[in-house]
């Protein structure tokens, strides 16, 4: 009995001893297994893309894509991007030169393509037909939702002022219908070696622009000159002015109303009267009416003038242009009537948009939040030599643009204020261009053979004639 008892407590001992072992192993494993376990909800969350992308397997996304100056190259690597990031999407993406007058048949026929990168202002009229028509989606949910970086809502990405204007909200409503992809900027350039060595100050307003004018004259040169027999060049000052003067409302009464009674307008007059100024102080270089844009930017960069309006594509496009020694652009956008407020410059965006017959609306917005990405920011810079309309992309693609073109972009996206304008469609049966009529006007008034009263009197007849044919 005792011999029994014995054994049965050696027993005992033993299965103890294996229990606690056991318990140790256990614990030990499950320790690890929890140091093996993510520190962050972040990791977590790093997963959850590819789990929301389930709803979009095994489907196709049509992409229309103009190939312009951009190219097409940075599409190509965005739909790459894109199908890796959705497994079991596929992205048919058609490119090239005259997409409108490709896609126009698909569009009648009810089958428009998912996604349209084409502006409003290309000849073929597609987007502007779509515009009045009102047959595009409204995505402005894109832009109050999560950017998929996680860093913010998409809208608060965006350069100021970039989705209120009329190229991305078109109605007036409040509501977004066109995305913002590339944008250019537009507004006066000098010299900024010149400045440097002699201590001047970019202007910021009016008042010091004219003051140059005897600087420019103890330096030999002209205060400004402007692409002669392309006078076009000037609403890179005018529209700025203009709103600058009036603000939004009468930005659109210019452009888009043509109403004849913003020609009558203190704002009208005040923000011609800077080229009559020019005129008929002695501001202008000689000969400038006769120059083309090329003469007049090789005289320029050759020293006869302080300024020249002209966009971020400047540098890249007089690259073999003769210059003074040690001539650096410098971008002074475009001065304002106020000391209190920043100086500022013409913008002007690229569209992209989804036509309501999308079969894929959902997945066509899921590619326009994509697109907002850092990483197709990049993409963009290093393919398209592009800089799009977000926060802090002038930096992530600084290696792929002219120096130049880095500086006024960071001036935009360091206060200098964006606006952005352009001359709307004018109704059927009206045979006249107003944007034309305004500029053709310039020679006489830089010749000094027209008042701005003059001029304006000229824009309140050409309106009337538009509003005549309006609804």
């Amino acid at each position: 009995m005792n011999s029994f008892l014995k054994k049965f407590f050696m027993l005992m001992v033993l299965f103890s001893l294996l229990f606690i072992v056991a318990c140790s192993n256990t614990t030990q494993e499950t320790q690890q297994e929890t140091d093996n376990e993510p520190e962050s909800s972040e990791d977590e969350d790093s997963q959850e893309p590819e789990e929301d992308t389930a709803e979009f397997e095994n489907m196709e996304l049509d992409v229309a894509a103009f190939e312009g100056g951009y190219g097409s190259a940075f599409w190509d690597a965005l739909k790459s991007k894109f199908e890796e990031a959705y497994p079991g999407v596929t992205v048919n993406l058609e490119s090239n030169p005259n997409i409108g007058d490709m896609i126009r048949p698909q569009i009648v026929g009810g089958n428009a393509p998912d996604v349209i990168y084409l502006n409003q202002t290309d000849q073929s009229g597609v987007t502007q037909g779509l515009i009045k028509d009102q047959a595009l989606v409204d995505i402005t949910d894109i832009f109050e939702s999560e950017s998929i970086d996680g860093d913010g809502l998409i809208k608060d990405k965006i350069l100021p002022g970039a989705l209120e204007s009329i190229f991305m909200s078109p109605y007036g409503d409040g509501k977004v219908y066109l995305a913002p992809y590339n944008y250019t900027i537009m507004g006066l350039w000098y010299n900024n070696t010149l400045f440097e060595e002699e201590g001047i100050e970019a202007p910021t307003t009016w008042d010091e622009f004219y003051a140059l004018q005897d600087k420019a004259e103890e330096l030999d040169r002209s205060l400004f000159t402007y692409q002669g027999t392309n006078p076009g060049y000037l609403e890179e000052i005018l529209i700025p002015a203009v709103y600058n003067l009036g603000g939004q409302e009468a930005l659109d009464q210019m452009l888009i109303d043509y109403d004849p009674e913003f020609w009558n307008s203190e704002t009208a007059l005040e923000a011609l009267g800077i080229f009559e100024k020019i005129a008929n102080e002695g501001m202008l270089m000689d000969g400038t009416v006769a120059l083309n844009h090329t003469q007049s930017q090789t005289e320029f960069m050759q020293g006869n003038s302080m300024f020249v309006p002209n966009g971020n594509w400047f540098e890249g496009e007089m690259a073999e242009a003769p210059r003074e020694d040690g001539f650096i652009f410098g971008f002074a956008g475009v001065p304002t009537f106020d000391s209190s407020e920043d100086s500022m410059a013409l913008a002007s965006f690229e569209q992209v948009y989804i036509p309501k017959s999308s079969d894929n609306i959902e997945l066509a917005k899921e590619f326009l939040k994509f697109m907002y990405t850092e990483e197709a920011v990049k993409l963009n810079g290093e393919h398209a030599e592009g800089v799009m309309a977000v926060q802090g992309a002038a930096d992530l693609v600084q290696d792929h643009i002219t120096e130049s073109s880095y500086e006024s972009f960071k001036a935009v996206e360091e206060g200098m204020y964006a606006v952005s304008g352009n001359f709307g469609p004018v109704p059927e049966g009206v045979n006249i261009e107003p944007r034309s009529i305004l500029f053709d006007q310039v020679a006489d008034v830089m010749n000094g053979d027209m008042s701005a009263e003059e001029w304006a009197a000229i824009m309140y007849d050409a309106y009337e004639e538009v509003q005549s044919k309006m609804e």
